[in-house]
């Protein structure tokens, strides 16, 4: 079995047990408070807080995990991305208070402090820029830092925004984007299990293309299909069936981006295009 290490609660641990789902790998447990579940036949769930998985991974107690890139550029431990799995998207960004009139790093007065559960990246993101801080650690909360004394400016993860404008704060600077990855130790040996996550990965990002795309099937007058191939290019253009005892029709079909199925189907329609069905896709390999 091979040891996979999820977030045990939040929004990345519910994305990444969807995905896993998704993939055809049924997260298994003997609670709602079970530690461990079994994956499919060779992959073991087990379940730790996100920021602690980096080190799970890095020390080998879990063959990869899955957590946010900042919390892997945090710990500083020697990892590999398998790859970027695109959900849990927020930045690490430097805010300050409406009213302290700083609109960019380098008015950030010299000496401040900066209230922050990433103290490493925070830190090293001030010594890039010349700034002289003093890294106030917190372990939650940091908006309200600023408005009690305790800090001059706040290092903190970012997806709206709303909850900065709620607490009289706004953006300054961006530190890092992240989002959910795949990671390994660096320094990992085993060919086997290399395999065996790489084809994991390649399971999940296949699911992870198929949310992005429609499968789109029309039946289309045959002396439009010149017309009909400038609106369904598709991955590799469109695959034209005949229809049995259909000589004026031909059947078209074809994935598209899920963002432009609106505009596809009107232009269809147009085009004379009948029985036209849209469908969802399980799985997308390149």
């Amino acid at each position: 079995m091979l040891r996979i290490a999820l977030p045990n609660k939040g929004r990345l641990a519910d994305e990444a047990r969807e995905l896993f789902t998704d993939a055809g790998l049924d997260i298994r447990a003997r609670g709602e408070r079970a530690l461990t579940a079994s994956l499919g036949d060779i992959f073991e769930a087990i379940f730790v807080r996100a920021q602690d998985i980096p080190e799970f991974v890095a020390d080998g107690a879990a063959d990869a995990g899955i957590t946010g890139a900042d919390l892997v550029a945090e710990s500083d431990r020697e990892l590999e991305t398998l790859a970027d799995l695109g959900f849990g998207r927020c930045r690490l960004a430097v805010a300050a208070t409406d009213e302290s009139g700083i609109v960019e790093v380098r008015s950030i007065p010299a000496g401040a402090r900066v209230a922050t559960s990433f103290p490493r990246l925070t830190q090293a993101f001030f010594a890039a820029a010349n700034q002289r801080i003093e890294v106030v650690p917190v372990s939650g909360a940091a908006e309200i830092a600023p408005h009690l004394g305790i800090a001059d400016v706040i290092v903190d993860l970012v997806s709206t925004g709303s909850t900065l404008r709620v607490n009289g704060l706004h953006e300054v600077a961006t530190v890092l984007e992240s989002s959910a990855r795949m990671v390994v130790a660096a320094n990992r040996t085993c060919a086997e299990s290399a395999r065996a996550l790489d084809d994991l990965v390649a399971a999940l990002q296949s699911v992870l293309r198929a949310r992005t795309q429609r499968y789109l099937m029309a039946n289309v007058p045959r002396s439009r299909l010149a017309d009909v191939r400038r609106v369904l290019p598709g991955l590799n253009g469109p695959t034209v069936v005949d229809i049995m005892n259909s000589g004026r029709h031909v059947a078209v079909h074809a994935v598209v981006p899920a963002a432009e199925v609106y505009r596809i189907v009107g232009e269809l329609k147009s085009l004379e295009a009948e029985g036209i069905l849209v469908t969802r896709i399980e799985r997308l390999m390149p």
